[in-house]
């Protein structure tokens, strides 16, 4: 669990890395008698009083969350969005929200960045409306968490935008972002490293992946190593000083029921071997819902990243969207079969039994339409849920035998864990 006066030990910096002994979670103060968080009180009536208590004790946090923003400066303000009522609809505490800029492929110099910018200028004006803040560090976490206010942590995937720039970073920085993803599915014009997708071609990390690492550590932002082949994680954990995270993948061997999806998510998997050489580093490894069919299954892959990682070194990170889907009216974007893989087990062009055949993949948009697939949205993630996304997962890991301060770890403990880490001594 993760009550509002957690504490932790031995975050000392260590000159080897950080260790999996130097970041295991301490509790204190849990007490017994529960208050729910106003935050949380939806659906509290309609589901387990164990599961509604530990969802308002926890500090829940989704590690990799897609808001649809547009990209183009002529189409802000964008469209109006309830972020903080799908946030207190889930139950979680947090989303890390993030955005990419190479859904369309990047022909011109400055393009990247002047997406970037125009990406987060469409997320203030979210905020703005949703009258949220974005989270600096993990005090701000916790100023949020005991105000009962729902919060982000401002995130990109793919440092595409620096465009072989590192000053830029600190621009990145002074607008927000903590969390930076430094890889996506396309190479940046100034490549970082060698994309799990792709064919590698540039030896693991590049030395100006490891100059963005080095950077990150300097001014605070977490680095996050998901699209990452294994020689550019195995690198990047010999650069950085501080605990990485993978915030969306799953174990290899979980592969789910859908063969095709099971094929086509296969290369994005993580493996046993990998999952324990990040673990041993200090990282967080975040399992996502796309090869689960059901909130057990999504459970299942838990436990079985657990079972190798061990429980200090995984949360949850669902790549998908709290929010509806937007198309640009220029169609930025990807197109219906086209981009990356589908949230919650759908596929280009094969989308999972009872979704709609006609919407876009991955962070596509839909032209308005209220029709969107299963498991794109996250209070949505599987059929027929009658509870908010976090509370479903809650209860599932119960019924999994998952123990409460085990929830508190993985929904949101462990990645506090290296936020804090990555953050701390900055503004």
């Amino acid at each position: 669990m993760l009550p509002a006066n957690y504490r932790f030990e031995n975050m000392e910096k260590s000159q080897q890395g950080w260790s999996r002994r130097k970041f295991i979670f301490t509790l204190t103060g849990t007490g017994t008698v529960i208050t729910l968080n106003p935050l949380f009180s939806w659906g509290a009536v309609e589901i387990d009083p164990r599961v509604a208590s530990i969802v308002a004790r926890t500090i829940g946090i989704d590690t990799h969350n897609h808001i649809d923003v547009p990209l183009h400066a002529g189409e802000l303000n964008g469209p109006n969005v309830d972020l903080s009522g799908e946030i207190k609809k889930s139950g979680l505490s947090a989303i890390c929200m993030t955005f990419a800029v190479d859904y369309q492929q990047l022909r011109n110099p400055g393009e990247a960045y002047e997406r970037f910018i125009n990406g987060l200028n469409a997320m203030d004006i979210v905020l703005e409306s949703n009258h949220m803040k974005r989270s600096m560090n993990l005090a701000d976490l916790h100023t949020a968490y005991d105000n009962h206010i729902p919060t982000v942590i401002q995130s990109v995937e793919g440092a595409h935008f620096l465009e072989g720039h590192l000053d830029r970073l600190g621009v990145a920085y002074s607008r927000g972002l903590r969390h930076l993803g430094l890889l996506h599915d396309s190479d940046a014009s100034v490549p970082l490293g060698d994309v799990y997708t792709n064919a590698p071609q540039w030896g693991g990390l590049t030395t100006f992946g490891a100059d963005v690492i080095k950077e990150c550590n300097k001014l605070g932002i977490l680095v996050d190593l998901t699209h990452a082949s294994n020689a550019t994680i195995n690198a990047a954990l010999k650069v950085t000083t501080r605990p990485v995270l993978i915030s969306h993948t799953g174990l290899d061997t979980q592969l789910g029921q859908n063969q095709f999806m099971a094929k086509m998510m296969h290369p994005r998997l993580i493996s046993a071997e990998q999952a324990k050489i990040v673990a041993d580093a200090g990282g967080v490894i975040g399992v996502w819902t796309h090869l689960a069919e059901t909130p057990l299954e999504y459970a299942r892959n838990i436990r079985a990243m657990v079972n190798v990682s061990g429980i200090d070194h995984v949360c949850i990170g669902t790549d998908s969207k709290l929010t509806p889907a937007y198309r640009s009216p220029d169609s930025f974007g990807p197109k219906p079969g086209e981009g990356s893989p589908q949230p919650g087990g759908g596929s280009p062009g094969n989308p999972r039994e009872g979704q709609h055949k006609d919407v876009n993949s991955h962070n596509g948009p839909d032209n308005g339409k209220n029709s969107h697939r299963i498991g794109e949205r996250t209070n949505e993630a599987w059929k027929d849920l009658n509870a908010g996304f976090y509370y479903t997962v809650v209860d599932a890991m119960l019924k999994t035998g998952f123990t409460e301060d085990e929830i508190g770890k993985i929904g949101g403990g462990n990645f506090c864990r290296v936020f804090d880490a990555a953050t701390v001594g900055h503004i």
